[in-house]
């Protein structure tokens, strides 16, 4: 790998791992430390999410315009904003307006940093996305272990430790990124023709549509699920224990993954489509767990899923992106993410309130048959303008 794309997986690491320090347990502080019903909790991590979206729109705009250093380093300051006065100030109400400040800066920087890292190594492909997908996933294990180890004793330790991180990030991006140059980038300011073929934005929006839903369904395991754990009397700490196994066994396990991702090296769809229905099967096994052996199994089950879909779906967005849009193709598919962390969690938290878990767990299933129903169709507009001859497409 570019020793600038080092640099992004670094960063991106140092970034995660502070973040990790407090999403897997915004539930529980919203739930059992601020008192609010899980509905209540579901509607500010909405906030949090919607924020996010906007901020991944607006960031991937701006990779486009000003570059990935200038996008970057506004993000993290807006989020570093956010954290200091969450550590100062608390109280619901404070809480509620940091978390929405911190879900709008950082979803300035991730489109940014997959944008770059798709730019700096092209003859990649797969390879960059997926390096920082794993550099995410170390900072997963890491800081959820930490994390769950540090609120046992207070959760103030766990605003301190989210700052210290990013203040890292911070130094990181604004020695590490200020000259990187991103090869083959021509900002959309500069390209003079109107891109007329929307088949490829199409066949974007129809992924991210099953994306979307995907994600819908894994955010339950940062929202009900983890209230859910906490009601059967499974600890914090085994909670925390859960997404250190999501992280080290995305790093551990990339040897074998890579020997079979290589079947799928031309299908990415077919890849996706096994991913989901893997998924499918782990929340089966969630549904029917009680002890917490069986929710390692389901979670175990569940990351392997997640290996295949979310590198696969932004290296889909980067080969289909025109020339000097990347930031805004990546802008789209974090935003579709960040839906799903916003809608998700308001709609599981409504679905255990009014119903139970089960149904819960019966309606995320359908929404993964709906996912695979789309993906199996996402390339249809491609392959619709490819069938048209070439003296029509003029």
């Amino acid at each position: 790998m570019p020793k600038s794309l080092w640099l992004l997986v670094i960063g991106m690491m140092v970034n995660v791992t502070g973040a990790s320090f407090l999403w897997p347990l915004n539930t529980i502080y919203l739930h059992e430390n601020l008192g609010k019903s899980l509905s209540v909790a579901g509607i500010v991590l909405m906030m949090n999410a919607g924020a996010s979206v906007i901020g991944n729109l607006i960031g991937g705009t701006l990779f486009d315009r000003f570059g990935g250093y200038r996008s970057i380093l506004l993000g993290i300051s807006i989020t570093l904003s956010a954290l200091i006065g969450m550590n100062i100030w608390h109280g619901f109400s404070y809480y509620v307006v940091f978390l929405i400040v911190v879900g709008f800066g950082s979803g300035i920087v991730f489109p940014s940093m997959y944008a770059m890292a798709g730019s700096v190594w092209p003859e990649g492909g797969r390879k960059a996305f997926n390096s920082v997908y794993v550099a995410q996933n170390i900072g997963v294990a890491v800081g959820a272990a930490l994390g769950g180890f540090v609120a046992s004793f207070s959760f103030n330790y766990i605003f301190i430790a989210n700052l210290s991180m990013y203040i890292v990030f911070f130094f990181i991006a604004f020695f590490g990124y200020r000259n990187i140059t991103v090869a083959g980038h021509t900002s959309v300011l500069n390209e003079s023709k109107v891109i007329r073929d929307k088949s490829k934005l199409k066949a974007l929006l129809f992924i991210c549509a099953a994306y979307l839903l995907c994600w819908m369904g894994y955010v339950q395991w940062q929202s009900t699920i983890a209230t859910y754990t906490q009601e059967i009397n499974i600890s914090l700490k085994q909670y925390s224990l859960l997404w250190t196994i999501n992280g080290a066994l995305i790093v551990l396990a990339q040897p074998l993954l890579s020997k079979a991702i290589k079947r799928f090296e031309n299908n990415l769809k077919l890849q996706i489509m096994i991913g989901t229905i893997i998924f499918m099967i782990s929340f089966g096994v969630a549904s029917i767990a009680d002890q917490f052996q069986w929710f390692a199994i389901a979670m175990i089950i569940l990351t392997i899923g997640e290996m295949l879909i979310w590198p696969a779906v932004p290296t889909i967005a980067n080969s289909l992106a025109p020339k000097g849009r990347e930031g805004f193709y990546q802008g789209i598919v974090n935003s579709t993410a960040t839906g799903g962390r916003m809608i998700g969690p308001f709609i599981g938290g409504v679905l255990v309130d009014v119903f139970s878990m089960q149904v819960l767990f019966m309606t995320l299933i359908a929404f993964f048959i709906v996912s695979l129903l789309i993906t199996s169709q996402y390339d249809r507009p491609l392959k619709k303008k490819s069938a048209v001859p070439v003296s029509v497409q003029q």
